[in-house]
């Protein structure tokens, strides 16, 4: 749609690089080998742990809904940036376990998912387990999985549009595409899924401005 609409061109974060239908059938493949072979058994595994319980009566409030979603993705936040930043910083882990998920300069959606198994299962094991341990109503775990499966494929779907979650929040505490952008240009910046205080305290931060820089 991106390609055909000029109007949703003009918010391309690098606009002469576009996915070729090679990488999008390399990332189909490896997001079917995942589903199938990681993700079916292991939400077989959720279900064993944690059988069907009966909803509860009342739902949550809504600043209690949206603590639980929030401190949830603060949680995963902080758990992502860890693992990024070893994967990162030791060689073995990052040929290992991660380099597959940089194999595009240029992020697009469907690169959200191509993951290696051991990344796969350690980003949805921190999904699953986040509103456990902050022991969140059951509405405000499944309100937190649909807005961490949004915010994610945002940020790697190529377009900084106008209504970004990065945009709407307010004092400039949140990444989004942009961020993303740049640290697969510079991977050693930017570590963080989401927000930037990590990078900010840990001097891991590159500004999104560079990300305009380059086209």
């Amino acid at each position: 749609m991106g390609n055909r609409w000029a109007w949703v061109q003009q918010f391309k974060i690098q606009p002469s690089r576009r996915p070729n239908a090679s990488t999008l059938l390399h990332c189909a493949g490896v997001t079917l080998y995942n589903h199938v072979f990681l993700v079916l058994p292991a939400s077989v595994a959720e279900w064993a742990w944690r059988p069907p319980i009966d909803l509860p009566d009342q739902a949550p409030f809504l600043i209690e809904l949206t603590a639980g979603v929030i401190g949830s993705l603060l949680l995963f936040d902080f758990q992502y940036f860890i693992w990024h930043l070893l994967h990162h910083r030791i060689r073995w882990l990052y040929i290992t376990f991660h380099a597959m998920h940089h194999n595009y300069t240029s992020p697009f959606a469907p690169a959200n998912q191509c993951l290696g198994g051991w990344e796969l299962i350690t980003v949805d094991f921190w999904t699953t387990v986040n509103p456990v341990i902050l022991r969140c109503h059951l509405l405000t775990t499944w309100a937190f999985m649909v807005v961490h499966v949004y915010v994610s494929i945002e940020d790697h779907c190529g377009y900084d549009i106008p209504w970004s979650t990065s945009r709407l929040i307010p004092f400039g505490i949140y990444g989004g595409p942009s961020k993303n952008d740049v640290h697969h240009k510079k991977p050693n910046t930017n570590f963080a899924p989401h927000f930037f205080h990590l990078d900010q305290i840990f001097g891991t931060y590159a500004d999104v401005s560079f990300s305009s820089s380059i086209k």
